[in-house]
């Protein structure tokens, strides 16, 4: 992706979807529990504060960042959870204020990086485009789990194009982080479009392939349904194996959600 201006407008506009669902939340909303165990909105919103400032420092200070790796090295298995915790614990008028300026401050420095920077991260470096969509696939993501808690449905768009292309492109990084060898041949991935379009990804002969509705491959991938509650399809026994362990997101493989618990709720949107 040559010009990243497109993703990072889809970015805006995710993460201003998910602001209007929080905006006018009272105190008490804010502790409700979401589909992620032990945590409420404002853990969910928590983190997306967090991970943004990280990118912002991955984007503006490389050698900043080496610190923020090493912190994660220190706690693996815990420096995301101690975060999201120390973010909601704050006053919740105070946290949507950080996240905005934090957005904000984010959305600045993507624009203004030079053509061809890469950046570090958690997993591998990233283009200004990549680190972009992988803030639109968690903004998404964990919309989803905002959305839940709230009882309200946010309809599928076009933005999912994104997250399903980085989750196409992280198949390798998903079997490596399940210490598993990638398969040597590229796969065919076909995924139905919210608008009825058809996305493809990979050549059209290759014999490993999977199918399916865009959304359920984006649920898939970012870990919030279970594969049993998706209509995917896989043709070939590594393209079965992927849809077992797909994960769009950096870091270890995480716990994922039961069968039967997730499917965003159909309704009116709020």
């Amino acid at each position: 992706m040559s010009d990243p201006t497109p993703v990072i407008e889809d970015l805006r506009e995710e993460s201003e979807e998910l602001d209007a669902l929080v905006a006018d939340l009272s105190p008490e909303e804010w502790r409700t529990a979401t589909p992620a165990p032990g945590w409420t909105i404002a853990h969910q919103i928590a983190h997306l504060h967090w991970t943004d400032r990280a990118a912002h420092v991955a984007v503006t200070d490389g050698d900043g960042f080496k610190g923020l790796i090493e912190q994660a090295l220190a706690a693996p298995d815990r420096y995301v959870d101690d975060a999201a915790e120390e973010g909601a614990a704050q006053d919740p008028a105070v946290l949507l204020a950080a996240w905005r300026e934090g957005r904000a401050a984010l959305d600045g420095a993507l624009r203004a990086a030079a053509p061809g920077a890469r950046f570090p991260w958690y997993g591998p470096p990233m283009a200004t485009a990549s680190m972009a969509t992988a803030r639109l696939m968690e903004t998404w993501a964990h919309g989803l789990d905002v959305a839940a808690a709230l009882g309200v449905s946010r309809p599928p768009t076009d933005r999912l194009r994104h997250v399903a292309r980085i989750g196409v492109r992280a198949r390798d990084f998903a079997y490596a982080a399940h210490g598993l060898t990638p398969p040597a041949e590229p796969f065919r991935v076909e995924l139905t479009g919210p608008g009825g379009d058809l996305w493809t990804y990979g050549p059209e002969d290759a014999a490993q392939r999977v199918t399916g509705p865009a959304l359920d491959f984006c649920l898939l991938a970012t870990q919030r349904a279970h594969r049993a509650d998706l209509d995917l399809a896989a043709e070939g026994p590594d393209a079965d194996r992927w849809l077992d362990i797909a994960q769009a997101f950096a870091g270890p493989p995480g716990a994922g959600r039961p069968p039967g618990a997730g499917r965003p709720p159909k309704g009116e949107p709020r």
